[in-house]
């Protein structure tokens, strides 16, 4: 569903990424792991185009993001083209970012609707639904400022599946929010996983990576460090890297 083929990402001077190789199998879940200012929300920023690669070669579902190739060269595609490709690329961010002057409902119908060009009324039967499935038809009709964070994220959740997305990518999705709410996000996230989405998610969250992905990542410095079985990677590193990060948290 993903590839990454020697990604690179600059500002400025600053050299983010430095060559990111990795490979995401249809329905599988990757964790991206790895300290503050490793370049793992970069990295997903690019998988989607909201940010530009300056080197190498992203594509999802076999199709080319971002870009078109011609003759051997990568030519930028015009932003409406990334936005269309942005469609199939459900994003749940660290902060929500969702509108304060619309209800849970009315969130999660904005982009089918004005987007996807469903109908309103078969948006709303899907947000519902969604809502559902997330635990909070009740607070169909509150607002962003009535919900805790962890609601918040949760109608997050729901409106990024609103638009049916081929791939979920979750920067941080549990870090912004107080320990006894990130539990219920978490929830979610595993039944997706249970469901066969194919889910790429930076995490500090070493019990989920545990428990949920199929494959576990370590990023830093702008390099893949050391990936592998979860399971593998957080109870026999290899990389003494990966042991120094790991010793810090488990």
């Amino acid at each position: 569903m993903v590839v990454a083929e020697q990604v690179c990402k600059n500002f400025g001077a600053l050299q983010v990424l430095k060559g990111v190789s990795l490979e995401v199998e249809r329905g599988e879940v990757t964790c991206l792991i790895g300290p503050s200012g490793s370049g793992k929300s970069t990295f997903l920023r690019c998988v989607n185009h909201l940010e530009k690669v300056n080197a190498g070669r992203l594509l999802v579902d076999g199709d080319l993001i971002g870009y078109r190739e011609r003759g051997g060269k990568l030519y930028e595609m015009s932003p409406r083209d990334a936005a269309r490709q942005r469609r199939d690329i459900g994003m749940v961010f660290q902060h929500f970012n969702l509108f304060p002057h619309r209800t849970a409902l009315e969130n999660i119908i904005e982009a089918p609707v004005l987007v996807g060009g469903k109908s309103k009324s078969e948006a709303t039967e899907r947000a519902y639904d969604l809502l559902e499935q997330v635990g909070l038809r009740a607070k169909a009709d509150a607002y962003p400022a009535q919900l805790s964070g962890g609601q918040q994220q949760r109608v997050a959740i729901a409106r990024a599946l609103a638009m049916d997305p081929k791939l979920m990518l979750f920067d941080e999705p549990t870090s912004a929010l107080d320990p006894e709410l990130v539990g219920d996000v978490l929830a979610v996230m595993r039944t997706l996983a249970s469901e066969g989405m194919t889910m790429v998610v930076v995490t500090h969250e070493m019990g989920f990576a545990r428990e949920v992905a199929d494959q576990l990542v370590f990023i830093d410095g702008g390099v893949v460090v050391e990936k592998g079985d979860p399971h593998e990677v957080l109870g026999n590193p290899q990389q003494a890297r990966t042991k120094e990060f790991l010793s810090k948290l488990l």
